[in-house]
């Protein structure tokens, strides 16, 4: 368990499940999404996640599903995941209400630096919805860059969603971990 100000940072447990998946909706998903600016209410609707894809990621033994605490009440989460030479970071969500604070900034740091030092790697990947441009340029800033190599949406499987729109892909986002 790791602990900056104000924030505790520890691995999810099965006890967890319920209330990741309500935060990772909440921040995606719905009206309530709107409070934030990491909504995707606008081009997909439908779930995000749920309690088998939450679980599965937390039993995964190459996988930790981080959980952040503050004042004892979970308010994000994140996926860090060893692939070989990489790390993947995703399943990432903050609560609406606080976004925009800064928090994103902390979070994806330590999870950067948990890719660093426990399996080595030397980058950190991710997948964004090509349409994302805002968020895509916060990840920019955090100096990730766009590969450009692309990843169909999968269409039809509404565990992802229900899209709005046709032209959804995934874009490959790529930082150096030096």
């Amino acid at each position: 368990m790791e602990t900056t100000p104000g924030l505790t940072f520890r691995d999810a447990t099965d006890a967890d499940v319920d209330t990741l998946v309500a935060l990772v909706e909440a921040a995606y998903r719905g009206d309530d999404s709107r409070a934030g600016w990491t909504t995707e209410a606008d081009i997909l609707e439908g779930q995000r996640t749920d309690p088998e894809g939450v679980l599965e990621v937390i039993k995964s033994p190459d996988s930790r599903l981080l959980t952040v605490e503050q004042d004892g009440r979970v308010v994000a989460c994140c996926q860090v995941e060893h692939r070989g030479t990489h790390a993947y970071f995703g399943m990432f969500a903050v609560s609406p209400t606080l976004q925009g604070g800064g928090l994103g900034k902390v979070i994806i740091a330590e999870a950067e630096r948990i890719a660093r030092e426990t399996w080595g790697v030397t980058e950190m990947h991710m997948t964004v919805i090509s349409v994302r441009n805002d968020l895509i340029a916060w990840y920019e800033r955090r100096g990730y860059r766009r590969t450009g190599e692309m990843t169909p949406f999968p269409y039809g499987d509404e565990r992802f969603g229900v899209p709005q729109r046709d032209d959804l892909k995934f874009e490959l986002l790529v930082k150096p971990l030096v």
